[in-house]
């Protein structure tokens, strides 16, 4: 949209001041030509702005000039008020432009006088995703997004997860959850909270009704206690010896389901975990030899028959 890339880049010539025409083209993602066109929009607009050619040239914003456009609009408000997101997650939700035109508008802003530190916004960067995260696939979030904005009921299509076949299901949704690089749909379905993984919801459509949450609960407190709920499932306490080396990996891997380690002798430790059922136990397999279950006798049962099928798949 013209408006809004004529705003771009005199807020990027406010912070810059001078900028090569292929540098513009690069942050506005449009040719040289269409920033050279631009550039010609705004000064016949009367805009202190101009190009010089030479080694040195560019496209130059007046020195002392000072253009009005640091007001946020409210869909840029609403963009910032998403801090968690990452770039990649406001792309995926369809409000990456007000978020760049947001952060361009506050760095246009001039520092305060003497004031020497390092903005924290030039030192810290926000990236959400796990590593070796794979590309996730499922329905739009931005779309979905924006039929979340009617406040209405929704009829989702979804497949529960270890299931073949998907099933449709009304819901009343309060809204999105972005965690570690995945995007659900909390809603409660009569009356009951619950997570949808969009990577699988195939459908949905909104229906006629507006949605009917529970008194005194928002998008907020739901995530919360559903988040919570996931995380605090404990139906067996494994009890495991490991290599002291592996430690750190450990902590990386078991999470939260990592409740206790206490140092033993010739280079181990024993660590408890907590998981919902025996079968998860599995978990732990990747460590190989350098961790023994030792109790509970379910739990080493689960490993043996696990180890052993593994160990016929390489006869020799």
């Amino acid at each position: 949209m013209k408006p809004q890339r004529l705003l771009s880049m005199m807020l990027l010539l406010q912070t810059r001041h001078r900028m090569t025409a292929s540098d513009l083209a690069d942050e506005l993602d449009v040719s040289v030509r269409t920033v050279l066109r631009d550039v010609t929009t705004l000064a016949d607009a009367d805009v202190p702005v101009f190009t010089e050619r030479g080694r040195y040239g560019g496209v130059v914003l007046l020195p002392g000039s000072q253009l009005d456009v640091s007001k946020l609009s409210p869909t840029e408000i609403d963009a910032l008020k998403l801090l968690g997101l990452d770039p990649g997650q406001a792309r995926q939700l369809g409000v990456d432009a007000p978020t760049r035109t947001a952060h361009r508008k506050l760095a246009s802003r001039r520092p305060v006088a003497g004031h020497s530190l390092l903005p924290l916004s030039e030192l810290v960067v926000v990236d959400n995703m796990p590593w070796f995260s794979p590309e996730t696939h499922g329905v739009g979030v931005a779309h979905l997004g924006r039929d979340l904005q009617a406040g209405r009921r929704l009829r989702i299509l979804y497949r529960s997860s270890a299931q073949r076949g998907a099933s449709w299901r009304k819901v009343d949704p309060y809204g999105l959850l972005a965690k570690a690089g995945r995007w659900y749909l909390v809603a409660d379905i009569n009356g009951a909270p619950r997570l949808y993984s969009l990577e699988r919801v195939r459908s949905w459509e909104v229906l006629p009704a507006g949605r009917c949450l529970r008194q005194g609960e928002s998008l907020a407190s739901v995530s919360r206690y559903l988040s919570a709920s996931v995380e605090n499932r404990s139906g067996i306490t494994v009890v495991a010896t490991l290599a002291v080396d592996r430690l750190d990996l450990a902590r990386r891997i078991l999470g939260s389901r990592l409740t206790g380690n206490r140092p033993l002798d010739a280079g181990r430790v024993e660590i408890t975990v907590v998981y919902d059922q025996a079968e998860a136990v599995r978990q732990l397999l990747q460590f190989g030899a350098h961790l023994r279950v030792t109790s509970p006798p379910e739990a080493q049962s689960v490993m043996r028959d696990a180890a052993t099928a593994t160990a016929a798949l390489y006869p020799g």
